[in-house]
């Protein structure tokens, strides 16, 4: 049998979730389908799937096999588009994984890099963890941590994220305005949820730390959300810079305590490393590495204006 195109179905047939999606992606039928991938089991010897009438379920060897068909069908690409150049003139589907916060940021810029390189299609997923992008097919993950990923993947330093305390008018002319992180106790602290970061909030001057723990009054795991429930008056939020930025150049939130630094947690670029980069990854990651920081920038002007401070 053909064993690069069988391996190319089965994936297909597990991305896709069923034997007949894959069917309609492959241009095949669904009987075609399902005996290319019977085949393929008979030539390993082994069960993939479990089959029943409403899903499909790897087996162990299954979820190994698939892990290495992907690495291998990425190789075989790789190859491939390497001898037609493409490590010269970016083209075809770059496939970038980021966190959802920095969706709104990351969008925009597809958008201006895709006028550059219109022969680039994106497929862009959103989600609420760092993924390994060898394991999940993707061709950049914008990772963010407070340090250096420990990972054989390439690791591109592409800029910083920190928080601002925030509160809306109306809420500080009842409850008054903070003047330390400790004054923070006496008032409504609503907790965003975020997977990478602690509960509490860590506040760092010149000679020392100040934790505070936000209240159980509200707590969310969009930052979008928490800035329009901080803005309705229900407490004090933590927001990323980026977040924040909108609400604040438009009076309807007001920052807190700016003298204080926030933990910073660093943003990543990864790749798996490979002999001939291909050009979309190359030139997307350059890309980010010059764009990203000049719209840190633009966001920073905002954040330090005293006009938006309380």
């Amino acid at each position: 049998m053909d064993l690069l195109h069988g391996m190319r179905v089965f994936v297909r047939v597990i991305e896709a979730g069923s034997f007949t999606a894959a069917a309609q992606l492959l241009e095949l039928s669904t009987a075609q389908v399902s005996r290319l991938v019977s085949d393929l089991e008979a030539h390993l010897q082994a069960r993939l799937l479990q089959r029943t009438t409403r899903r499909l379920m790897l087996t162990e060897s299954g979820e190994r096999f698939l892990l290495r068909c992907r690495q291998i069908l990425g190789e075989v690409e790789e190859a491939r588009v390497e001898a037609r150049g493409a490590h010269l003139q970016p083209s075809g589907r770059l496939r970038v994984h980021s966190m959802n916060g920095l969706g709104i940021l990351i969008t925009p810029l597809i958008a201006r890099y895709n006028a550059l390189y219109p022969d680039v299609a994106f497929e862009l997923t959103l989600s609420q963890h760092n993924p390994d992008p060898l394991e999940e097919g993707h061709d950049v993950v914008i990772s963010i941590g407070e340090a250096l990923p420990d990972s054989q993947l390439v690791a591109q330093s592409i800029g910083a994220l920190y928080s601002v305390v925030c509160a809306s008018p109306d809420y500080l002319q009842r409850h008054g305005v903070p003047a330390r992180p400790a004054e923070l106790q006496a008032h409504r602290c609503l907790h965003l949820v975020e997977p990478l970061d602690k509960e509490e909030w860590l506040f760092r001057d010149d000679q020392d730390e100040h934790l505070v723990l936000p209240s159980k009054a509200f707590h969310t795991n969009v930052a979008e959300s928490m800035a329009k429930a901080s803005q309705a008056g229900m407490g004090v939020s933590l927001l990323p810079f980026y977040t924040a930025t909108e609400p604040l150049r438009d009076g309807k939130l007001l920052r807190l305590l700016a003298d204080y630094r926030l933990r910073e947690r660093h943003i990543y670029a990864l790749y798996p490393s490979r002999r001939f980069l291909d050009a979309k990854v190359r030139t997307w990651v350059d890309f980010l590495k010059r764009e990203l920081p000049r719209v840190f920038a633009k966001h920073e002007r905002v954040l330090s204006d005293p006009r938006h401070w309380a």
